[in-house]
């Protein structure tokens, strides 16, 4: 049964996922009375029960303990917001079709629940939103004559270490008056032995966009040099062995691979279409980036018929060591093999999905493997041991 709705210092929207369920079994480890309300039954059910939904390093862990600690509820019930001093919303703004941000969703989720809303209560917006989204939230609620505090604080930890991160990364936090300010600051200084930084909300969404935007374009520099190395028939993994070798200036480069998941590309693309699509870098990381799968199936052709072969494709998840498949790039290479390839085999070591192969059957009938996602367990195959097959690592795993 869902817990019953009693008073608590904290409800997060979207408790249930992957952003929501950590932060709130966090601040529950803190003695911050926190519900999750999630309109996804199935994650409540096994929250409940003390399992994490998803892959999160030492997530039932501490899922447990906070419950134990008695500091933990989950609900389905919209009420949930009306207990609460703060509520936490951690849905963004996503970007549509022709890669535009879309507000439809954080709009509609207020509308939805606005009549539980009550005067007094902090609003904490907490996903990557579009410049101006948290003035726009606040001008909406004071049009409608109720007085919600609205505060911007972005979600800054890495996707599966987020039980470290939250205590060794620095919490950035914005707010449209001292007195909301005061009080978003001292509640994420429970959870953190690092600094409050406090901004202006503007600031702090562009600090998000530009940290994703970076990263993003990093890893599209490091894909840019390996598809010129490739592309002259050179080692790309012995040259940046060679430029980073006790040379403190390269340490930042990144693996070329797969730069995909729900964040990198459309941030970017939030960020272009804030600078009136003046942002020249953003698109050209994005055009990179998502242009490996292509670039490695061209590769591919050169030296081989692919019309009568078997691809195998090892890791479907967007990153190494983890669970989520959103905007998986390993997808797309999947489609683009199907029309070359007589068949296409996936696996991953953490999705279960019934069209994927065991890891030895897809071992064994593949003619091309390619590496996809690098999970460790991938690490232990010795390509030596299949002579007449083709691997593909841009990765670098197995050099």
């Amino acid at each position: 049964m869902m817990s019953k709705h009693t008073h608590s210092s904290l409800c997060i929207i979207g408790g249930a996922g992957h952003i929501g369920l950590p932060l709130g079994v966090t601040f529950a480890n803190h003695d911050v009375i926190t519900t999750l309300f999630d309109i996804n039954q199935t994650n409540l059910t096994k929250i409940q029960s003390g399992i994490f939904p998803f892959k999160e390093d030492d997530g039932e862990i501490q899922l447990r303990a906070a419950l134990d600690r008695k500091t933990l509820r989950v609900s389905a019930s919209p009420t949930s917001i009306s207990d609460s001093d703060i509520v936490i919303m951690v849905i963004g703004t996503p970007i549509d079709a022709y890669l535009n941000p879309d507000f439809k969703g954080i709009l509609a989720t207020i509308d939805k629940y606005f009549d539980y809303f009550k005067d007094g209560q902090i609003l904490i917006l907490r996903s990557t939103i579009f410049p101006g989204t948290s003035a726009k939230v606040q001008r909406y609620f004071k049009d409608k004559g109720k007085k919600i505090s609205l505060a911007f604080c972005p979600e800054r930890i890495v996707q599966g270490k987020a039980f470290v991160e939250f205590y060794t990364t620095p919490q950035i936090v914005s707010a449209f008056d001292e007195h909301t300010l005061a009080a978003v600051a001292a509640l994420f200084a429970k959870i953190t032995e690092k600094k409050i930084i406090k901004t202006k909300p503007a600031e702090a969404e562009l600090a998000k966009l530009f940290s994703n935007a970076w990263r993003y374009i990093q890893f599209a520099v490091a894909n840019q040099f390996f598809m010129i190395a490739e592309s002259n028939d050179l080692e790309y993994h012995a040259i940046a062995a060679a430029m980073s070798d006790d040379y403190p200036r390269m340490q930042s480069l990144p693996s070329p691979g797969f730069a995909a998941g729900p964040c990198l590309h459309k941030d970017t693309m939030q960020l272009s279409a804030f600078a009136h699509n003046n942002f020249f870098l953003g698109h050209s990381a994005m055009l990179i980036n998502e242009g490996i799968p292509n670039f490695i199936i061209k590769k591919l052709k050169e030296k081989n018929d692919l019309t009568n072969k078997t691809a195998g494709i090892l890791g479907m998840a967007f990153k190494a060591n983890n669970d989520d498949k959103r905007d998986s790039l390993s997808f797309k290479l999947r489609k683009l093999l199907q029309l070359e390839c007589r068949d296409v085999l996936c696996h991953d070591v953490y999705i279960k999905d019934a069209s994927f192969s065991p890891l030895q059957t897809l071992l064994e009938r593949s003619d091309v493997v390619i590496l996809a996602a690098p999970h460790n367990e991938y690490k232990a195959i010795k390509p030596i041991d299949y002579p007449n097959k083709l691997f593909i690592d841009i990765w670098g795993v197995w050099q």
